[in-house]
């Protein structure tokens, strides 16, 4: 019940501007445009806004264009072959696919179709009746445009939620491989691992809420204000991303280890904690809207205790992606890329003299000794996370 309440909360604003808004466009279209009976003019507030999430003022040019080549098609047909089934199927057949031959969304396709059968059996002979639809279809989305502006849902509030996810997700995943590292739990892994193969819904849903507030902040003068702050949160989202596909991989290698003769080291779980600390630490200072400068020195102190040592293959694929998540989460909060793999301790080749290795930097993976610009660090989760008869 309780996250019922939160979701609704959080969607009220998007109801209040679909309801104020569609009682607008209805006013406007009769008082303003003399329309009778424009129920297009609601209809187009509707399909623009909607009660989720999506980029309007995208809508807003696909519904109008949209209507219009459908009442255009429609009315060049119908003035030409009349009405009937087989003159509605050919309308629809044409508008659609010159829709789609433009190149349309599907908004853009579905309105023109849809308009063309108005056109040819609601229309036929209306006169003025094609040209009120398209004036109906444009005043609905310019509402819906101004109810975006003046009803806005907080863009900051939105992406702040999603983000949050998003990092409790990935602390979650740390922790509970921590616990099955530290416990010699193969159950305890199973579960981090099943709990990092839910994990990319949150991110997908962070990355349509980003969609979403920068245009809310582009069209409303309300919030303005907030683009720097909301910019945190768009230069962190590709790396949360990584991070969040680099846990599902340490997750499984976990798995993996725990049925083997040599299972990981136990200090290997206070390094997932360490990283697991991180993430919450910026998940704070992005909410508060600040820059994340204290998670940022944390993963740099972490980075640098992460030395790889010859622990054995799984454990050290395990630290490898620790490394891995470390630099993901120092570009999340703003490092610079070069900074980010420079901040790893050096990887120290067998073999060779450590004079040798002066200078040169770690990608978060053991086999190699080039320096970790961060793109280094994205996974092949579909390689490691398939399971091994």
């Amino acid at each position: 019940m309780r996250e019922r309440l939160a979701s609704f909360g959080l969607m009220g604003p998007a109801i209040a501007q679909s309801a104020v808004g569609a009682g607008l466009a209805w006013t406007a279209a009769v008082h303003l445009l003399g329309h009778p009976r424009p129920f297009f003019a609601p209809i187009s507030v509707l399909i623009c806004l909607g009660v989720g999430l999506g980029q309007r003022l995208r809508r807003v040019i696909e519904l109008v264009v949209g209507v219009s080549l459908g009442v255009g098609v429609g009315d060049l047909l119908v003035a030409w072959i009349g009405t009937g089934p087989w003159q509605i199927a050919l309308v629809v057949a044409l508008a659609m696919g010159t829709a789609l031959l433009l190149n349309g969304g599907p908004l853009f396709v579905g309105q023109a179709g849809s308009s063309a059968v108005l056109v040819a059996t609601l229309l036929p002979g209306a006169g003025g009746g094609g040209l009120d639809r398209m004036l109906d279809a444009l005043t609905g989305g310019l509402i819906a445009v101004a109810a975006v502006a003046l009803l806005p849902i907080s863009p900051f509030t939105l992406a702040a939620k999603h983000a949050s996810a998003v990092l409790d997700a990935l602390s979650t995943v740390l922790e509970r491989a921590a616990d099955a590292i530290e416990n010699h739990d193969a159950d305890l892994a199973a579960e981090a691992l099943a709990e990092g193969r839910r994990t990319q819904s949150a991110i997908e849903d962070f990355q349509q809420a980003l969609t979403t507030s920068k245009e809310i902040a582009l069209i409303s003068p309300l919030h303005w204000h907030r683009r720097a702050r909301l910019a945190r949160y768009q230069k962190a989202a590709v790396p949360m991303d990584h991070a969040l596909r680099n846990a599902r991989v340490l997750a499984r290698r976990t798995l993996v280890s725990l049925g083997e003769d040599s299972p990981p080291p136990v200090s290997l779980a206070a390094s997932l904690r360490e990283v697991s600390e991180a993430a919450l630490l910026l998940q704070l200072e992005l909410a508060a809207g600040r820059d994340p400068a204290l998670a940022r020195q944390a993963l740099t102190a972490t980075a640098g205790r992460q030395r790889p040592e010859r622990l054995g293959f799984s454990a050290d694929v395990i630290l490898a992606q620790v490394r891995s998540i470390v630099v993901d989460l120092m570009l999340a909060t703003g490092a610079d890329p070069e900074a980010a793999g420079a901040a790893l301790a050096p990887v120290e080749a067998p073999g060779h003299d450590d004079r040798q290795d002066t200078g040169r930097q770690d990608t978060g993976r053991p086999e190699t000794g080039r320096p970790d610009t961060g793109r280094q660090s994205r996974p092949a989760p579909d390689r490691e996370e398939r399971p091994r008869g």
